[in-house]
C-alpha cells in the first residue's frame, strides 16, 4: 500500500519472516502462506497473486508455487486488487502436493463470472499429468535479460546455468536467451491497478455489512490514518495514487488495461509460437534480503531485484515455480515455468520432471541470521 514498504508485514501479525535464514524476508504478498508451507506447518496453503504474490514467495521460500490461468480458481472472497489479474494458487512443498490442492480448487463459481470459461480448460485430479519423462523431447525457452543482470546477480546466473543443464540432461532442448518483450506493459499495467483497485474493491467491502466497516477505498485509507499504532509504520501512498483515479469508468484505466493485456499476451504467444516452444522458464526470485523496517524492501535500491512474474500475471496464464537452488547454502532460488491460457497440465508435467530429475529441495535450516 505504501513506498516503501516490507513484504510480509501487516498490521495484524507485524513481519513475517523466511524459515530458511530468520532474518530475510519471504518476499510477498502470500508471505504467511510461502512460509507455512516452507516451515512444515501445513501440507499445503493458498495464496493469491495480482503480480508475483504466488511466486515470489514460493520461489523464496523454497515451495512449489502454481498461480493458474485467471478463471481457473474462484476468487469470491478474496480482497481484491483488480479482477483481471487476481487468482488463488496453491502453495507446497513439492509438485505433487500443489497439484492435488490445484484441483481440489477447480470449478464454476456463479459469484466469479470469469470462472465460466474454464468448462472444458479445468481437471479436478491433475496429478493425472505427473510425468517424470515430461523433459524428454520438450522444447523450453529461456528468459534471461530483464528478469536479472548477471553482472549484479552472478548467483542468479549459476542456477539458471544449472537449470539449462539439468533441462538437457532429461532430453530437452534449450532455446536459450529467449525474449519476453514485456517492457511496454509495464507502465499501463500499474495505471490500470490502480484504477481497478479503487473500484474492485469497494464492490468487496459492500459483502461486510456490520456496523463500521469501511465501504472505499477512501474509508480505508482514512482507518489507516487515524490509527497508525495499528497500521504503523507504512503510509497509504499506493492506495492515495488509487483514489485520486477515475476508477474503471476512467476511458483512461481502459485503454491502459487493453494495452497491458494484449502486449503480455501477444509477448508469450508470438515467443512460444516463433520457438515451437512447449514452456518458457526464468528466475522466479533472488536471494532473499534482510528486512529492512525503516527503509523497506531491498533497502529502497531494486537495482538488484529478480523477477519473471510479469509476462504471464498481466495476460492471465499459468505460470509454476520449483526450487532451482541455493544462495550461500540457504537461500532459496526458485524457477519459473511460464505457458500460454490453460497450459497447467503442461506446465504441471515439465515441473514435475524437473523436480524428479534433480531432487534440489531441502528442509529450512532456521538459521537466525548469514550476517
Amino acid at each position: 500500500r505504501s513506498i516503501p514498504s516490507s513484504s510480509g508485514w501487516s498490521g495484524i501479525g507485524g513481519q513475517t519472516n523466511m524459515a530458511y535464514v530468520l532474518d530475510r524476508n519471504p518476499c510477498g504478498s502470500s508471505s504467511g502462506s510461502g512460509v507455512a508451507a516452507s516451515a512444515d506447518l501445513a501440507v499445503a496453503a493458498v495464496g493469491t497473486e495480482t503480480d508475483g504474490s504466488i511466486v515470489c514467495p514460493a520461489g523464496a521460500n523454497g515451495v512449489v508455487g502454481i498461480k493458474p490461468t485467471v478463471g481457473l480458481l474462484s476468487r469470491s472472497g478474496i480482497v481484491p486488487l483488480s479482477a483481471d489479474q487476481d487468482t488463488a494458487g496453491p502453495m507446497a512443498r513439492n509438485v505433487t502436493d500443489a497439484s492435488v490442492l490445484l484441483g481440489a480448487m477447480t470449478g464454476v463459481d456463479p459469484l466469479d463470472p470469469a470462472t465460466a470459461a474454464q468448462a472444458g480448460n479445468a481437471f479436478t485430479d491433475y496429478t493425472a499429468f505427473l510425468d517424470p519423462d515430461a523433459l524428454d523431447g520438450a522444447r523450453i525457452g529461456v528468459w534471461r535479460e530483464g528478469t536479472y543482470d548477471p553482472l549484479v546477480s552472478p548467483e542468479v546466473d549459476e542456477v539458471i546455468n544449472d537449470t539449462v543443464a539439468a533441462l538437457e540432461a532429461q532430453g530437452a532442448t534449450v532455446i536459450d536467451n529467449t525474449r519476453i518483450p514485456i517492457e511496454p506493459a509495464y507502465g499501463p499495467e500499474f495505471t490500470a491497478l490502480l484504477c481497478e483497485f479503487k473500484s474492485d474493491l469497494p464492490a468487496y467491502l459492500e459483502t461486510y455489512t456490520g456496523p463500521g466497516y469501511p465501504k472505499t477505498l477512501q474509508d480505508v485509507i482514512d482507518f489507516n490514518e487515524a490509527n497508525p499504532d495499528l497500521e504503523g509504520p507504512w503510509n497509504s501512498e499506493i492506495f492515495e495514487l488509487a483514489e485520486a483515479t477515475g476508477g474503471r469508468a476512467d476511458p483512461e484505466c481502459s485503454a491502459a488495461r487493453e494495452l497491458a493485456t494484449s502486449v503480455a499476451q501477444d509477448a508469450i504467444n508470438v515467443t512460444m509460437s516463433a520457438n515451437d516452444l512447449d514452456a518458457i522458464i526464468a528466475p522466479t526470485n533472488g536471494p532473499a534480503w534482510v528486512t529492512d523496517p525503516v527503509n523497506g524492501d531491498l533497502g529502497g535500491d531494486f537495482s538488484t531485484f529478480v523477477g519473471s512474474s510479469t509476462p504471464a500475471a498481466v495476460a492471465g496464464y499459468a505460470n509454476i515455480t520449483v526450487p532451482a537452488g541455493y544462495v550461500d547454502g540457504a537461500l532459496p532460488i526458485g524457477v519459473s515455468f511460464m505457458g500460454g491460457r490453460w497450459d497447467e497440465p503442461t506446465l504441471i508435467a515439465l515441473a514435475y520432471s524437473f523436480e524428479q530429475a534433480t531432487q534440489i529441495r531441502v528442509p529450512p535450516a532456521f538459521i537466525p541470521t548469514l550476517e
